[in-house]
């Protein structure tokens, strides 16, 4: 009999073990007192997470580690269909550790937000394919400062003295344009009570729905809908930015890139791949892909060095 309870014991092990390979970290930061996102199926033949061979693709966590990959398994699949090579996600929870594993090859592609598009260029000159568009067909996207439905506050201004949720400490829409923001509104980091890098911007909306902090910096697309579910009361939303993009380790071959290039400005989310794709408009890249000019990061790169980001290798 103890045999066979040990059996069963580790058979249970084994399949919480494989759980944690395919899906990565769970949201463990932010206590998850709120329901953000509906589940979507993905049949389990797109999971792939270390496949041999394979192109492996990272990219900046965003919703979280099950909703990020659900959302670039078929995305990949696309690729695979049009580029005829094979694809595999290689998960990181770490906005940093994205950028060096690109940067190292490591990994051969990533979905990079522009701060960690500009730190992978400097320091280890990636290059970029393409930048992703939003719904009006705009290589662009916004940040937003939110708080709860109910809360008193009603401007940026109201914030001083208050806490404060950012994403990820190297995340564009999640740090730097929100700090900006309240710069730009005489609230410096220091004149909050007290602020944390929640990890992603999932993590942020569940920190301040929950009451855990009176106000946090979130990507437009995700504001959008908590504020069309009545969940949030937005307190500003930013100019536009670049958007996030398509970038590519220097040792892939050129003619890998060239392909992977021209998939990724044929990619049509909204029409012809509209019936492959899972929750593809949560993504900063709803509208598909743009070539990428080298300029649209000017302003972007000022923010990295004021922040001293290029500096910081890991979160503080």
């Amino acid at each position: 009999m103890k045999t066979c309870c040990h059996r069963k014991i580790s058979a249970v092990l084994i399949i919480i073990s494989l759980s944690l390979l395919i899906y990565g970290c769970g949201d463990t930061e932010i206590p998850k007192k709120v329901s953000l996102n509906k589940r979507s199926p993905v049949s389990e033949d797109y999971i792939r997470h270390t496949e041999v061979g394979s192109l492996k693709f990272g990219f900046d966590l965003r919703l979280g580690p099950k909703d990020d990959v659900r959302i670039y398994l078929p995305f990949l699949r696309y690729l695979e269909q049009n580029t005829g090579n094979r694809f595999s996600i290689r998960f990181t929870e770490k906005y940093e550790d994205t950028v060096e594993n690109l940067g190292k090859g490591i990994i051969h592609f990533a979905a990079l937000g522009p701060v960690n598009c500009v730190i992978a260029k400097k320091r280890y000159d990636t290059g970029c394919l393409v930048m992703g568009l939003n719904n009006d067909g705009k290589p662009e996207y916004r940040a937003v400062i939110f708080t709860k439905k109910d809360s008193p506050l009603k401007s940026l201004k109201g914030l001083k003295g208050k806490t404060f949720a950012f994403g990820d400490r190297f995340s564009t829409q999640g740090h730097i344009i929100p700090r900006k923001m309240l710069e730009d509104s005489g609230i410096a980091v220091k004149a909050l009570k007290s602020y944390v890098f929640t990890g992603s911007h999932a993590n942020t909306a569940r920190a301040v729905l929950n009451g855990e902090y009176d106000a946090g910096g979130i990507q437009d697309t995700l504001a959008k809908r908590l504020l069309s579910e009545g969940k949030i009361k937005v307190l500003a939303t930013s100019k536009p930015y670049p958007s996030s993009l398509i970038c590519f380790n220097k040792e892939v071959d050129p003619i890998i890139v060239k392909a992977v290039k021209s998939a990724l400005l044929s990619f049509d989310p909204k029409n012809k791949q509209s019936g492959i794709l899972v929750d593809w408009d949560k993504t900063e890249m709803p509208g598909g892909f743009a070539e990428y000019k080298g300029s649209a990061l000017k302003e972007i790169e000022q923010l990295v060095k004021r922040y001293s980001l290029l500096e910081t290798k890991q979160r503080q």
